[in-house]
């Protein structure tokens, strides 16, 4: 079955599609441009047993969905374990398509590969992009192929405005949502695969040597969080789906369009805490993210700053060639459990303070023309000769006393 495109077809636009996402991934004032109340922002929130909307902010706008898009992902590896089409341990392997994916990424070569249980960890946490397109291809055949099936399971839960065109978020024009298509994707993970989403709430992932952290701060931030999934690229701002339950009431928000993963978290927070109000749940003592989002700043004068570039030149164009995505998410605080009840390697800009006194102008180096070995030892000779005649004539120093 195919699935009808809107816009530009066939393979000419894939390729306009591919060059447009391209395109926002390397625009950095993009990001800047995302905040809560402007065009990118959206949200909902809904009662996770009945689907009753509470709050609904530019809900069906249309928006890009990043790293949430591996939320269907997950669903549909959850259905193939569920229908017996895989397994917990069966392998993973990492082709060389996948292994190509940008970060956020767990860097596995091509040939190399994982269990489906550790790819759910690593999508779960790390939002690795290319354990993302490995399952695609594990579950599709091809990525591609995927992504039509996401589509179309989809608009069987009553996604009607979410396109799907990769497996992993990494930007795509076609690739669009809504936050509520996005909500109900995160209630429909929990009520149909109540015994997979314990995953959702994983702080921390083995990966050999290495402990890699969720980048969702609300597990341990908001009263009550247990899941779902963060997501970022320069299109979009900061993302949520989060679900948390109070005295027995389970609410699922989504956020999209935030300038930071701290306004992101502050504000999802806040709409949280307006529809346990609504649904008559009894407020609790402000978490950590709440109280900071209720302290006022403190005012101060901050001198002047001058952007320094890390990089070189050469690595400044090969992340300009190369989509963005986030995990310049804050990870979240170290734990002992591996569960609660990203920077998909931003390019980072350090700033200077102008403060510290200006160095001395540097004295212009002398050039030295270089000669024959014969020409060189009397030039030796003749600098020799003229330090010894300095010597002489200078002034005897005077007898210490």
């Amino acid at each position: 079955m195919k699935i009808r495109r809107q816009g530009l077809g066939g393979l000419a636009g894939r390729f306009v599609g591919a060059m447009f996402g391209l395109a926002l991934a390397a625009l950095p004032w993009r990001a800047a441009e995302a905040q809560i109340g402007s065009a990118r922002y959206s949200a909902i929130v809904m009662e996770a047993r009945t689907g009753t909307v509470l709050i609904d902010a530019g809900a069906d706008e249309p928006r890009y969905p990043a790293s949430l898009t591996k939320m269907m992902t997950l669903y549909m590896v959850f259905e193939a374990l569920r229908d017996g089409k895989t397994q917990l341990g069966s392998r993973v392997v990492m082709s060389e398509e996948a292994a190509s994916k940008p970060p956020s990424k767990l860097g596995i070569p091509p040939g190399g590969g994982l269990t489906v249980e550790q790819a759910i960890l690593a999508l779960v946490t790390k939002s690795a992009n290319d354990v993302a397109a490995a399952v695609g291809e594990h579950l599709g055949g091809s990525e591609e192929r995927f992504a039509q099936m996401m589509t179309m399971r989809a608009r069987s839960l009553g996604m009607t405005q979410t396109r799907f065109r990769n497996a992993s978020g990494l930007p795509d024009w076609e690739q669009v949502t809504t936050a509520r298509d996005m909500a109900t994707l995160g209630r429909r993970l929990f009520t149909d695969f109540p015994n997979r989403y314990h995953y959702f709430g994983t702080v921390h992932f083995a990966w050999g040597r290495a402990q890699i952290r969720n980048h969702n701060r609300m597990l341990g931030d908001y009263d009550g969080a247990d899941g779902i999934k963060t997501g970022f690229i320069n299109a979009s701002g900061f993302n949520i789906v989060t679900s948390a339950q109070r005295d027995g009431v389970r609410l699922v928000g989504a956020t999209f369009g935030g300038s930071s993963w701290v306004e992101r978290d502050r504000h999802m927070g806040a709409l949280l805490d307006q529809g346990f109000s609504r649904m008559g749940v009894a407020p609790r003592a402000p978490s950590s993210v709440m109280a900071a989002a209720a302290a006022p700043a403190p005012r101060r004068n901050v001198p002047a700053a001058q952007p320094v570039a890390q990089g070189n030149a050469r690595a400044s164009q090969s992340n300009a060639r190369m989509p963005q995505v986030a995990s310049a998410q804050r990870p979240a605080p170290r734990q002992q459990v591996t569960s609660a009840s990203n920077r998909q390697n931003m390019a980072r800009v350090t700033y200077r303070q102008t403060r510290t006194p200006p160095r001395p102008a540097a004295r212009p180096v002398q050039r030295v023309e270089q000669g024959s070995a014969t020409s060189n030892t009397a030039r030796q000779n003749t600098q020799r000769s003229s330090a010894k005649t300095q010597q002489l004539r200078a002034p005897p120093r005077p007898a210490q006393r």
